[in-house]
């Protein structure tokens, strides 16, 4: 209790008071743009209408909020000199071991079972929308991990890499008819190309600096697309696209060619590519994980892992960190650019807006909250942040629940997902602040493999 009585003065009464002051300031930041709203009639007048208890409500919610961050502090405070950690227990590690073999299984069946039981057209949103938008993300988050998590080369500007991609494939299948099969691999070796590029100039860099600099070649990208008209197409983009086929086999009459429907004998519907592209990206998502797993425990993934933790000691140990810092942003933009080539034979259309800076936070936001380093927790925070930006598009209950209570009318979820987002950031920083897992297994062991603590190794990588 010493360390509580020292670290936690004012007890529940300091608590309480810096509760308070929370509430408080809660209450003059939501005065102006919570409790005055201004509607307008049919006739085109504004006028006021008051909201308070939408305000009593953020200020409870911030009351409780920092009074329970309070008292887990002080909890943590309590049990922090209980360093030594505990060997999990047989149970627990075959649980471990079988969780990623039930994930596998469960998202194979994924489509199938989708289809079984809602139907063709209720399950069409639930593939398109839920399955292969979140493992688009997961595949982005995997190959922004090798920058971030392995080799700790902080990276802002990913979307770059996201968008030469998605046009390498865009400007290849319109101007010269090539397949997805065959842009693929080309768009993945172009975005490639620009990470090698972009990896030059920032050789000495780090931290904040290299986030500034990468920052600003992701804006760079997108303000190419915008004003090379004659190139990219600027603010309208590239519109009919090819799309995707059964290897060869197009799922819609073209061309006078038997559609996929018709060779195998099944009713037409639009769900049939939506389960190959749901596949196609699975397998996509599985490959950028297989080969960052294999790479971390070659001598090249144990070169990132080393420059993350000290560059000097690299360097002095003889590791070329150049060649290591460019094959870290070449094989991130890599996995990237298949991503984008994807996105976009998957919308059909593709703009300079889908590229915008929030595309490339949401992305490391997801590396953050699961974990840097950690495949595993990438794909958990995915599934909890895109998957929950999702559902919010599915609380039709929650604006009338909102309009019988707090008198706001014309209440959308969906247009809360930057404050959703933002606190769930807080909250796990608070609660969590190494991700969802900061538990890591090392590249290389001597005689027994022991998990290592995130604690234990710099910035919570291992």
């Amino acid at each position: 209790m010493a360390a509580f009585a020292q670290d936690d003065r004012g007890g529940v009464a300091g608590r309480l008071k810096d509760s308070l002051a929370a509430a408080i300031l809660t209450f003059l930041l939501a005065f102006p743009i919570i409790m005055l709203h201004a509607e307008a009639d049919n006739d085109g007048t504004l006028y006021l209408t008051w909201r308070p208890f939408a305000v009593a409500a953020f200020c409870a919610l911030a009351f409780v909020g920092r009074f329970a961050q309070a008292s887990y502090g002080a909890r943590a405070i309590v049990e922090k000199p209980v360093a030594a950690m505990a060997a999990p227990s047989a149970a627990r590690a075959a649980l471990a071991q079988a969780i990623p073999y039930f994930g596998l299984a469960v998202l194979l069946v994924y489509p199938l079972a989708a289809l079984g039981l809602l139907g063709k057209a209720a399950s069409l949103k639930w593939i398109d929308s839920y399955g292969i938008q979140i493992l688009i993300y997961v595949m982005l988050g995997w190959g922004l991990n090798i920058v971030v998590g392995l080799a700790g080369l902080l990276d802002l500007g990913y979307v770059a890499f996201y968008a030469v991609g998605a046009y390498a494939y865009a400007l290849l299948a319109t101007t010269f008819g090539l397949s997805f099969w065959i842009c693929l691999p080309m768009a993945g070796v172009l975005a490639a190309f620009w990470g090698m590029i972009l990896g030059f100039p920032v050789l000495r860099l780090r931290g904040d600096y290299l986030a500034i600099v990468t920052l600003a070649f992701g804006e760079m990208i997108r303000l190419v697309l915008i004003n090379w008209v004659a190139f990219s197409g600027g603010y309208a983009g590239i519109a009919s696209i090819p799309r995707v086929t059964f290897f060869g086999v197009a799922f819609s009459a073209k061309d006078g060619s038997t559609p996929f429907a018709d060779l195998f004998g099944v009713e037409p519907a639009s769900i049939h590519s939506k389960i190959f592209l749901y596949y196609v990206i699975l397998a996509l998502a599985l490959i950028t994980n297989f080969v960052t797993l294999r790479l971390r425990r070659l001598p090249i993934g144990r070169a990132w892992e080393a420059l993350r933790e000290d560059e000097i000691a690299c360097k002095s140990l003889g590791v070329n960190t150049t060649n290591t810092k460019l094959t870290a942003f070449a094989l991130g933009a890599f996995f990237g650019g298949l991503a984008g080539s994807f996105f976009a034979v998957r919308q059909g259309f593709i703009s300079p807006e889908s590229f915008t800076f929030n595309e490339s936070a949401t992305i490391l936001a997801i590396v953050v909250l699961g974990g840097m380093g950690s495949q595993i927790g990438v794909a958990f925070a995915a599934v909890f942040l895109i998957g929950g930006f999702e559902l919010l598009r599915e609380l039709d209950w929650l604006p009338k629940l909102v309009d019988a209570y707090f008198g706001v009318k014309d209440f959308d979820p969906a247009q809360y997902r930057g404050l959703l987002f933002g606190l769930s950031m807080v909250v796990m920083m608070v609660v969590r602040p190494r991700g969802f897992i900061s538990s890591r297994a090392p590249s290389i062991f001597l005689k027994e493999r022991k998990s290592v603590s995130g604690s234990l190794v710099k910035e919570g990588h291992g």
